[in-house]
């Protein structure tokens, strides 16, 4: 599935810079819908190193109120979270009614890194695949919108972003020993990542695979998902104009006459 993306679409700044603020307006809008209608949102960002998450998470954060959403970076479970299950920390990190939460890496981290790793049994990920499925479903019967991203890039726009964030003395605390270790698992990586997305892309909120080759692309395409699966799930159409705002523009009309 993943081998079959085309990684060659993008956009012209010019074009990137119109649609962000258009679908940024928009988003802008959703947190008082939410809280009107207790919907909580989760919305789950995976892919590989380097692949633009934190920057899409970045646009998407700049539009909306901060009292309405929190983002959970998720790393290797610590504390009490290492002592459960590994739903746990995910369980409760869900957010309220009304309230946004962004996961930043997730629960599928077990079928993928810790599996890699040999952090769990080939047992507890063959089984993960169903709980997962069922975790979800629980979410989504309760009322949650679940958005699920998947970015995806090439061998070599890895490799290219990698060498800029080496050279770069504001951005090389991004690059780890681990990055540069997983690349050369990047073999094993891709295949567990590819059964990932195709064990999980028939069940209640398939994956949304972004073209991550060009940065701009890919940030579009995530807050016009955004946009357009809000507006359908809260049945409200941001660009719809208000009663208030008709009723301005009647009278801006008049005065001109």
């Amino acid at each position: 599935m993943l081998t079959t993306v085309d990684l060659t679409r993008s956009l012209d700044t010019e074009t990137y810079k119109r649609l962000l603020i258009h679908y940024q307006v928009a988003l802008a809008c959703w947190p008082t819908r939410f809280y009107v209608q207790q919907r909580p949102v989760a919305i789950v960002f995976e892919g590989w190193d380097a692949a633009g998450k934190g920057g899409a998470i970045r646009r998407v954060t700049e539009a909306i109120d901060p009292r309405g959403f929190v983002v959970y970076p998720i790393a290797k479970p610590q504390g009490d979270d290492a002592t459960h299950h590994y739903l746990w920390r995910f369980w409760r990190r869900l957010p309220e009614k009304g309230q946004i939460a962004i996961f930043d890496r997730s629960w599928y981290g077990r079928v993928m890194v810790e599996r890699i790793e040999g952090f769990c049994t080939e047992a507890e990920w063959k089984r993960a695949y169903r709980e997962i499925n069922y975790f979800e479903r629980q979410l989504v019967d309760f009322g949650t919108v679940l958005f699920k991203f998947w970015l995806h890039i090439s061998k070599e726009e890895q490799l290219a972003r990698f060498e800029s964030r080496s050279g770069d003395k504001l951005r090389e605390w991004k690059l780890t020993d681990e990055d540069w270790r997983n690349r050369g698992e990047v073999g094993s990586l891709r295949r567990s990542r590819q059964r990932n997305v195709a064990q999980n892309q028939y069940n209640l909120c398939p994956w949304t695979i972004v073209e991550g080759d060009s940065k701009l692309y890919a940030r579009i395409k995530i807050t016009k998902t955004l946009v357009d699966k809000l507006s359908q799930e809260l049945d409200y159409d941001p660009f719809q104009p208000t009663a208030a705002a008709v009723e301005a523009e009647k009278r801006k009309k008049k005065k001109k006459k």
